[in-house]
């Protein structure tokens, strides 16, 4: 009985010699698969973040480029507005200078400078109103001053030629004349 007790007592030894070798080499195996864990999660979070800052740049440029082209669908007609002002300056000054406002032509004429304003109007131009008005140098130019009991200081009393603003863009100040 005693060599089977010593065959025994090797064999219970060798298992758990080789337990313990199992143990060591699973402990390697899972330190081995922890740090690889900890290297793919610190790379998935680095490229989380790449794509968190890709994407933001990229809603950035849209609205950019979003302001961008409202800009120019706004402004594009400023050229050809800023050319056509000169004509219904005409128009006005033909339309005053008329004594006989009952005929035909000149209510045919009325008519059109009426629709020419009104097309303009459309495409985000507006009148800026300055009679009577505190004079201000961001919508007013003013070309005389004149002494006034009759208005403050810095009032606009007249107005020789119509300021125009064009979807909040001053494009043309109004020329004026001012009361000091």
């Amino acid at each position: 009985m005693d060599i089977k007790e010593d065959n025994h007592k090797e064999v219970l030894e060798d298992e758990i010699e080789h337990e313990e070798k199992d143990n060591e080499k699973d402990e390697v195996v899972e330190n081995d698969y922890e740090k690889e864990l900890e290297s793919k999660e610190k790379e998935i979070k680095e490229l989380n973040d790449g794509y968190l800052r890709l994407q933001a740049d990229f809603i950035n440029y849209k609205k950019r480029m979003e302001k961008e082209r409202e800009s120019i669908y706004s402004y594009a007609s400023e050229e050809i507005i800023n050319s056509l002002l000169p004509i219904v300056d005409n128009f006005e000054r033909a339309l005053s200078s008329r004594e006989d406002k009952e005929d035909g032509f000149y209510e045919g004429m009325d008519m059109i400078y009426k629709q020419l304003l009104e097309v303009l109007k459309d495409n985000g131009l507006e009148e800026i109103e300055a009679l009577h008005s505190e004079f201000d140098p961001n919508y007013h130019h003013a070309v005389l001053q004149e002494e006034s009991e009759e208005y403050d200081e810095g009032v606009v009393i007249e107005v020789f030629q119509k300021g125009y603003k064009l979807n909040d863009k001053v494009i043309r100040p109004s020329m004026v004349k001012v009361s000091k």
